[in-house]
């Protein structure tokens, strides 16, 4: 008995979409450990910040924003269903770094050694006054200005520190004191 061709390209089409499903990469190494990112990984975030692919250094860091790039925002959320800006700066510091943070954005700014933005460096806290609230929004500053956040309408993303619409509400940062 003969298939016809239809019903093969029908029956075989599941299998093809499922074998071409991009896998996201997996975070190597401990938190605090720097390791070696996936090309695909440091060229994608090299481009997307304007730096040399020599500059992605942190496999965790970028391999983990990867992982939560897109992610709806979602107050009080924890997880790739929605997270908000305090939640994703924990994650991220945990799982990165393995430093624990305090779960609200105004209790995180008081576990920093507040720098100046020309002193920023990777992992370091950044925090917004937005809609008139004092330490009301956290980001995690990368590199080349650029910091990832939680976006109530963009979910998690990149956006330039100096950006007009993010910089006019940009209140402090520093580096997370550790014990």
């Amino acid at each position: 008995m003969r298939i016809p061709k239809i019903l093969f390209l029908i029956l075989l089409l599941p299998i093809l979409f499922s074998a071409c499903k991009s896998r996201k990469h997996q975070l190597k190494g401990q938190p605090g450990e720097i390791v070696q990112p996936a090309a695909s990984v440091s060229s994608k975030y090299s481009e997307m910040m304007g730096v040399d692919e020599s500059q992605i250094t942190n496999g965790r860091l970028y391999t983990f924003i990867d992982q939560w790039l897109g992610t709806p925002y979602r107050f009080g959320g924890l997880d790739k269903d929605g997270v908000d800006c305090s939640g994703f700066a924990l994650l991220l510091e945990q799982q990165v770094y393995g430093i624990n943070l305090p779960r609200m954005t105004g209790q995180q700014v008081t576990v920093i050694k507040r720098k100046y933005e020309e002193q920023l460096q990777e992992g370091d806290l950044v925090f917004f006054d937005f809609d008139g609230k004092k330490f009301s929004h956290v980001g995690v500053y990368l590199q080349n200005d650029y910091v990832v956040h939680a976006s109530t309408k963009k979910g998690i993303m990149l956006v330039k520190l100096h950006d007009p619409a993010m910089y006019k509400y940009f209140s402090r940062c520093g580096s997370v004191i550790t014990e």
